[in-house]
């Protein structure tokens, strides 16, 4: 299937241009690391330890008014409405309180705030800090894991410097997500991890696709400049490119419109991450490709 025709874009003519919009993603996505890191961000209770409380009500509560309940009692709460059903998610952060009492706090609070309203707990989630500190490592270290594997698995496949350039584009994804989080100031959870992740394969996928034709390219016009055979190939699969980016966007857009509050912030992660992937893949993976090996030529000249 086909929805564009025959293209000439100059994709990698234009690398500068994208070299310094991907160095602005990065810068920011570096800075969230860090902070992130130092827990300075806004993060999740899977990160922090704390208190995770859904609650269905037999009627409708105005979350000012349970928000305002809740502080009142000395919690520092985060507080999500969920319309289908008459439900709130509760998340608290980590208090100088046993984890068990904050529970039955918040049940307690609502029982009192709102008499003539009964409802009762779908789910109940506690972690302490420690394994929460823990999870904040393990998550930097599995990022870590999938950006080597990558490198190794496209210097296999294809050659040193593609496999580089492949994890280069895919951590560059995983920072334009992060940074993207840090700067609308949305919670770090392990939600969210499971996006950049996920994306993580995608993008790979995507950059795998592009460098396998410019692969069999290389062969077949041993006697065209670098730039020309990189463009001629990142043409011959744009149609494929923007189809698969099109569909796997439907679904994420899908799950981000209807799919619920629970997951409204992963599948907000999936769309940005598919459409900076399917930007990655063409404006990143391949200039960088063609930069190191222009270098490489004029240094051995």
């Amino acid at each position: 299937m086909r929805i564009i025709g025959t293209t000439k874009f100059d994709f990698i003519g234009k690398r500068k241009i994208s070299f310094i919009i991907s160095s602005i993603i990065a810068l920011i996505g570096i800075i969230a690391i860090v902070q992130i890191s130092r827990g300075a961000a806004n993060m999740g209770i899977d990160f922090t330890g704390g208190t995770a409380l859904q609650l269905k009500f037999e009627k409708p509560v105005a979350i000012e008014t349970a928000r305002k309940a809740l502080t009142s009692s000395g919690l520092d709460v985060n507080l999500q409405e969920i319309t289908d059903g008459n439900k709130l998610l509760i998340k608290v952060g980590k208090t100088t309180d046993e984890l068990g009492k904050v529970s039955e706090t918040v049940e307690n609070v609502f029982k009192k705030s709102f008499p003539a309203n009964p409802f009762t707990v779908e789910s109940s989630t506690e972690i302490g800090p420690s394994i929460g500190k823990k999870l904040r490592t393990d998550t930097l270290v599995a990022i870590a894991v999938a950006m080597l594997g990558i490198i190794l698995y496209i210097a296999w496949r294809f050659d040193f410097k593609f496999g580089i350039a492949a994890a280069l584009a895919t951590f560059h994804d995983v920072l334009a997500i992060l940074a993207v989080f840090y700067v609308l100031d949305k919670e770090v959870n392990l939600l969210l991890i499971t996006a950049v992740l996920t994306i993580a394969g995608y993008s790979l996928t995507d950059t795998v696709v592009v460098f396998d034709r410019i692969r069999e390219n290389l062969h077949k016009n041993m006697k065209e400049s670098l730039a020309t055979i990189f463009n001629h190939s990142i043409n011959e699969v744009l149609s494929r490119t923007i189809i698969t980016a099109l569909t796997t966007l439907l679904a994420a857009l899908s799950l981000f419109l209807f799919g619920g509050e629970v997951i409204h912030d992963f599948s907000f992660a999936l769309v940005v991450g598919i459409l900076v992937g399917t930007y990655s893949s063409i404006f990143v993976a391949s200039p960088l490709v063609v930069l190191w090996e222009n270098r490489a030529s004029r240094s051995k000249a």
